[in-house]
């Protein structure tokens, strides 16, 4: 029950990141939220990584949709030497879900404590 507001909590602050900072504000979105709200290692690591990428995702298609697919297009030659702006979406969603969940698992690991080792006598 602890993912949902994670999930909430890292898209909302991943999003005003977005307008006043970089894009690797991602990464430290996920790493505050982990760190706050703990979870396993791998469950922060999902969480951000999907948070941001249907983020990515859905900011990338409302803009290439406002200029008609023009950027995506060049964009796509470009890169991947084919007229897929869907792809260059998902590429950059793709690039954007992995900072955040290796800020996540970051954050997770940060929280975990290690048990002390039995005093040897």
């Amino acid at each position: 029950m602890k993912s949902v507001p994670r999930f909430i909590l890292i898209i909302a602050l991943s999003y005003l990141g977005g307008y006043f900072f970089t894009w690797w504000t991602v990464a430290v979105a996920a790493f505050l939220v982990a760190v706050l709200i703990p979870l396993p290692p791998l469950r922060s690591f999902l969480n951000g990584f999907i948070a941001v990428f249907l983020l990515w995702l859905a900011l990338a298609f409302f803009k290439d949709i406002q200029n008609d697919h023009i950027l995506a297009n060049r964009m796509s030659e470009l890169i991947v030497k084919a007229r897929n702006p869907i792809l260059i979406g998902v590429i950059s969603a793709f690039i954007g879900g992995l900072t955040a969940g290796f800020g996540g698992l970051t954050g997770s690991y940060l929280r975990y404590k290690k048990k002390p080792a039995p005093a040897v006598s």
